[in-house]
C-alpha cells in the first residue's frame, strides 16, 4: 500500500494512471492543511462581520438569494442543500471515476480558496483510506455551477447519508460509517456549497477516457504488429519513405 501526497503542485495523467494501478492511500500535505486552516479563518472572520451578507454562506440560493439565514441554521443550510441535489439517476459510475472523483476533490479543496474545515476535508479522504466509496450515478448534472449532482452523491456519505460501495456491495453509508466507527461530519458554513461546486465529475471522466485511449491505442498497435508477423503479411507499406 503507497501513499499519494496532495500537494501544491499539479496532477499529471501519469501521476492518475500510476494513481489507479495500485493500491494507494491518501493523505494532505503540510503545506496543503495549513491553506486549509487559513483559508477557514478567513472565511469564519469574514461571516461574523455584524451585517455581512454573503451568497449561499449566509443567504438563500438562487431566488432566495436575499433571504439572510441566521447563524444556528447555517449549518442547516449546507445539509439541505446538498441533499437537495442528490438527485442522480442512470447508471452507476465506474469505480475508477469515483476513486478519481474523490481525489480530485480532495486536491481542489487542498488549494485552499474554497473555505472549507480541514476536518471535513480528512474525512472525504478516510473515507477513502478506508474503501469507502460514494454511489454515483451517471446522469443528472445541472453543469450551472459545476457537476452538482455527481458531487452531491459524493459528499453524502460524509454526513452519514446517501449509498456507497464497500468490499464491493452497495450499503447505506450510515451503515458502513457504524460499524467501522467512523464518525459523520456536520457540514459548517459554506462546506456544501464548496463540495458541489467544482468539476470533479466530468475531469475524472476525461482522465480516465484519456487514459483508456492510451491503453487501447498500445493494444491496437501491439494486436496489428502480431497479426502482421502471425501471417507473414507484407511489410513493404510499413516503409519509412511510405
Amino acid at each position: 500500500m503507497s501513499t499519494f501526497k496532495i500537494t501544491n503542485q499539479p496532477i499529471s495523467l501519469d501521476d492518475l494512471r500510476g494513481f489507479l494501478s495500485a493500491d494507494n492511500k491518501i493523505e494532505l500535505s503540510e503545506e496543503s492543511k495549513n491553506k486549509i486552516k487559513a483559508n477557514r479563518k478567513f472565511l469564519e472572520k469574514k461571516i461574523a462581520e455584524p451585517g455581512a451578507r454573503y451568497y449561499g454562506i449566509n443567504t438563500g440560493f438562487g431566488a432566495l438569494c436575499d433571504v439572510e439565514i441566521p447563524q444556528d441554521q447555517l449549518e442547516q443550510l449546507q445539509e439541505n442543500l446538498v441533499m437537495s441535489h442528490a438527485c442522480g439517476m442512470g447508471d452507476e459510475v465506474k469505480p475508477e471515476v469515483v476513486k478519481l472523483m474523490m481525489l480530485l476533490k480532495a486536491k481542489g479543496l487542498a488549494q485552499g480558496y474554497s473555505g472549507v474545515t480541514i476536518e471535513t476535508v480528512e474525512k472525504l479522504i478516510e473515507l477513502f483510506n478506508h474503501e469507502i466509496y460514494p454511489v454515483i450515478w451517471e446522469v443528472g448534472s445541472l453543469g450551472a455551477s459545476g457537476d452538482l449532482a455527481p458531487l452531491a452523491h459524493l459528499t453524502l456519505p460524509l454526513i452519514g447519508k446517501g449509498s456507497v460501495r464497500y468490499k464491493n456491495e452497495m450499503r447505506n453509508a450510515a451503515d458502513v460509517l457504524k460499524q467501522l466507527e467512523i464518525s459523520a461530519v456536520k457540514l459548517k458554513a459554506k462546506e456544501g456549497l464548496a463540495f458541489l461546486n467544482g468539476t470533479q465529475f466530468m475531469s475524472a471522466w476525461g482522465c480516465y477516457s484519456l487514459l483508456e485511449a492510451e491503453r487501447v491505442e498500445k493494444l491496437a498497435d501491439f494486436t496489428a504488429a502480431v497479426s502482421v508477423d502471425a501471417f507473414d503479411a507484407q511489410t513493404n507499406p510499413f516503409h519509412p519513405a511510405i
